[in-house]
């Protein structure tokens, strides 16, 4: 596996570098967001730790760069009291977060919970049925695409299982928490903002007016449902 570490300070890189090679992780390191961008076009990255502050192009815009054309697990570092990066962040399609000062040991847990939750939903794609199609979106199950009148939506691994889960069962109302739930296979939750956040990545993904929803409709104190009338 190819681990990505984005990170100014050398100090933190080393650290981080050891930690992943003891794991018997292969570790590039850039010191900027550029070189980041350079090594993520050059080499296949299976995850990438981003800092979100760093010198030719932050962490955020490089994020934005990466979800353009990748679905890997991204976790964000953040200096303490960033609570809008941690949301925006998220907004753009990362993973996970961790703030600093941070434990390294922490760190190299989070990614191989993150590689392990990869390799699970890559294998249990595998599953009979192959699409599922409401309207104009069709969600194809075995290459793990969304498809708008046969036009190609890239979605990051959140995004998919989101939508995966609501369209499977349209019309059903998913709290926030079973949504959460579902997506990052944990029972954890602790408040609404990843979910909404994700949700708004999806509307303006797959809506013709993102304020106006047509597919994912919220239920007011409820949650979520996906809209179809012909069910």
């Amino acid at each position: 596996m190819n681990i990505l570490i984005a990170e100014d300070e050398a100090d933190i890189r080393k650290l981080v570098k050891i930690h992943l090679e003891d794991r018997s992780y292969r570790v590039f390191e850039a010191k900027d967001g550029i070189e980041a961008l350079e090594v993520v076009n050059q080499h296949e990255i299976n995850l990438a730790i981003l800092d979100i502050v760093m010198p030719r192009l932050d962490g955020l815009n490089l994020l934005r760069r990466i979800r353009e054309k990748s679905h890997i697990p991204v976790i964000l570092l953040t200096a303490r009291g960033e609570e809008i990066d941690k949301i925006v962040g998220l907004g753009l399609g990362a993973d996970d977060y961790m703030v600093k000062p941070f434990s390294a040991s922490e760190l190299v847990a989070r990614v191989e919970a993150q590689l392990r939750r990869r390799n699970v939903y890559d294998l249990s794609q595998s599953i009979t049925e192959e699409t599922i199609q409401h309207r104009e979106l069709k969600l194809n199950l075995k290459d793990c695409m969304l498809y708008i009148n046969e036009s190609p939506v890239l979605l990051n691994a959140k995004e998919y299982k989101v939508l995966q889960c609501l369209m499977q069962s349209p019309n059903q109302i998913f709290t926030p928490k079973k949504l959460y739930a579902a997506a990052w296979e944990e029972d954890f939750y602790s408040d609404n903002n990843t979910i909404m956040v994700t949700i708004s990545r999806l509307r303006n993904k797959i809506e013709r007016d993102p304020h106006h929803p047509e597919y994912i409709v919220t239920v007011r104190g409820l949650g979520y449902k996906f809209y179809n009338p012909g069910k």
